[in-house]
């Protein structure tokens, strides 16, 4: 087990005071060392913290005074100090196997660690949840978490997942609904796997024995051109609708049952569908963003100037591994991106002239939802550039997938002179997943929050 190592020290606070710089590991606190950032966070919320600190090889004490209610003022190096829980399943659908050569080494660690799912929003299948794990759960109460749930038929789950624990392991899902910990579900839907009357056994399923569920968002799976499963692939416009057709009539089984819809087919399922969003009001109160829902309805209420929705994305791609800060989305971060010459976000090079010609940036999906909005303002100056997703291929085409590869191609064909507007959503820690940095792109990008009232500014800014 590892100790914390301290990343940046914000200037004037108790740590800084009390002599803690960079570099420092975090070998005890209060005579404890800490598995994670959990235990890390009750460790140091006194107001008389003693430390044992390494530094430079050398082993010392620090003694921290600070009000009960001051923030420390220091970032640790990651989430989890003791060993990640790995995931023991080989689903024929997760993304991580279709990832190309090549990355970043952490981008490859499959988690199912109920501690990142609180954290960071990742789902765990529960297939390596313990009763000491509840406990934990509970006593802590570590809520909300995230499930992934596939099938509740067990022999589909088992065969979904690729292990034996699979059939059983939602015993602790009705655990946790149990002791009123706040659950999200996700079902990922492999065509003529666990689509049809395997679907909407599920969602029977979940109605009798896992109402108390909070969300269930379901989602097609992806799939990339490293993908090695035969049987992967993406949905036809039919088998979309299908999907859809079998969500909407348990929304209404829902809505009777326990006053809200609950289940919920991703934005992704009706642009392939070739059918409308449902109206925003239907998606309830609880956003899911993270797994695609409701995004384009929020969007275009922020664009339209009707609401903030707060759609804006706290972490791209993997973002816990290396790129988020360590307490999770949930946390306040010590340190930002610094930001550019304006009020538009990061600017990585000499900003064009105000009235140049605009063009969005964003992958096929984020196109579709942009589009009718950028129509609908009456702009010829301002267009959207689709940027297919060449790096991963298959049916990739969200905007937080884009990659410094792809939009270099695009970019290298557009005319110089105009403004480029891209989406953070896209990088973590300034680079993009390939590695490459906004400023090795062929054009000046403008780099602004991914929603709609961002958008909307920067078009104004003319």
């Amino acid at each position: 087990m590892s100790s914390p190592r301290v990343i940046t020290v914000e200037p004037e606070s108790p740590a800084a005071r009390a002599g803690l710089l960079v570099g420092d590991e975090l070998v005890s606190i209060e005579g404890e060392q800490p598995r994670d950032i959990l235990e890390y966070r009750t460790l140091v919320d006194g107001d008389e913290i003693a430390f044992v600190v390494e530094r430079n090889g050398m082993v010392f004490d620090i003694d921290i005074a600070k009000d009960t209610s001051e923030a420390l003022g220091i970032e640790v190096h990651s989430a989890l100090f003791d060993e990640v829980r790995t995931c023991d399943n080989h689903c024929e659908f997760c993304f991580i196997y279709q990832l190309p050569p090549n990355l970043r080494k952490s981008l490859y660690l499959k988690d199912d660690d109920y501690r990142l799912s609180f954290l960071y929003g990742n789902y765990t299948t529960l297939t390596r949840f313990t009763e000491a794990d509840l406990e934990r759960v509970i006593t802590e109460k570590l809520s909300p978490l995230n499930v992934s749930i596939h099938a509740t038929e067990p022999s589909v789950r088992e065969e979904l997942l690729r292990n034996r624990r699979g059939a059983s392991s939602l015993r602790w899902l009705s655990a946790l609904l149990d002791a009123g910990i706040e659950v999200h579900g996700q079902v990922v839907v492999c065509p003529g796997i666990n689509d049809g009357d395997t679907l909407d056994r599920t969602l029977s399923d979940i109605a009798d024995k896992y109402r108390g569920l909070e969300t269930v968002c379901v989602v097609p799976l992806g799939v990339s051109k490293y993908s090695t499963e035969e049987r992967m692939r993406a949905h036809t416009v039919e088998e979309a609708n299908t999907v859809i057709d079998i969500v909407e009539r348990w929304q209404l089984v829902f809505e009777s049952l326990v006053g809200r819809r609950t289940v919920h087919a991703s934005d992704e399922y009706y642009i392939a569908a070739q059918r409308q969003f449902p109206p925003r009001e239907n998606y309830g109160d609880t956003p899911m963003y993270e797994d695609g829902i409701g995004m384009a309805r929020a969007f275009e209420a922020e664009f339209n100037g009707v609401v903030d929705t707060g759609i804006g994305t706290e972490a791209g791609f993997f973002a816990w591994v290396d790129a988020a800060p360590a307490e999770g989305y949930r946390a306040p971060r010590t340190t930002t991106l610094s930001s550019g010459d304006g009020p538009l976000g990061q600017q990585v090079s000499l900003r064009p002239r105000k009235n140049a010609p605009v063009g969005v940036l964003t992958g096929p999906l984020g196109a579709a939802v942009l589009e009718p909005l950028i129509a609908s303002i009456d702009r010829d100056d301002v267009r959207v550039i689709t940027v297919e997703n060449d790096f991963f291929g298959g049916n990739v085409g969200v905007a937080g997938l884009m990659v410094g590869e792809d939009l270099q191609r695009v970019l290298a064909k557009e005319p110089e002179g105009h403004r480029y507007l891209l989406p953070d959503v896209c990088l973590n820690r300034g680079v993009f997943l390939d590695g490459v940095a906004p400023e090795e792109l062929p054009r000046p990008v403008e780099i602004i929050p991914t929603d709609g009232i961002a958008l909307k500014n920067a078009l104004e800014q003319r």
